[in-house]
């Protein structure tokens, strides 16, 4: 990103122990995904960056998604709510009346999307190359 960022990003840590550094990095990452993925150039609703973030841990990290997250110090949906919030808080993301962190909470389950629905997405992959 760049160093403005980092030193905010260390300050956030310091304040909030929580997440590490990389899992804010990932967020602004996935921020910026989201936006192309739906042709945004600014604001995604919450809704939208958990889909983004959902497929890019499965694009970047397939099985070890939930290890990723785990060593991020994230456990669940609203953890990724918390990231945000504390972006927002600290100006580098914003917000609108409608954003808020009830969005975040139990949005979909780690254990389902990253090791089940991994696996779903690998079997339907290996069986359309068996058909070629």
């Amino acid at each position: 990103m760049n160093q403005e960022f980092d030193n905010i990003v260390e300050k956030i840590c310091e304040q909030d122990v929580r997440y590490k550094q990389d899992a804010y990095v990932f967020v602004m990452e996935a921020l910026s995904f989201t936006q192309k993925k739906f042709g945004r150039i600014r604001h995604v609703s919450g809704e939208e960056i958990l889909q983004g973030m959902k497929d890019l841990l499965l694009e970047k990290y397939g099985p070890m998604a939930i290890t990723v997250l785990e060593h991020w110090g994230i456990k669940n949906t609203e953890d990724f709510g918390h990231i945000v919030f504390n972006l927002v808080e600290n100006k580098i993301l914003s917000k609108t009346e409608e954003d808020n962190i009830d969005t975040f909470r139990n949005a979909y389950n780690f254990e389902d999307v990253f090791r089940q629905g991994y696996r779903k997405q690998l079997n339907k992959k290996i069986s359309r190359m068996r058909v070629m």
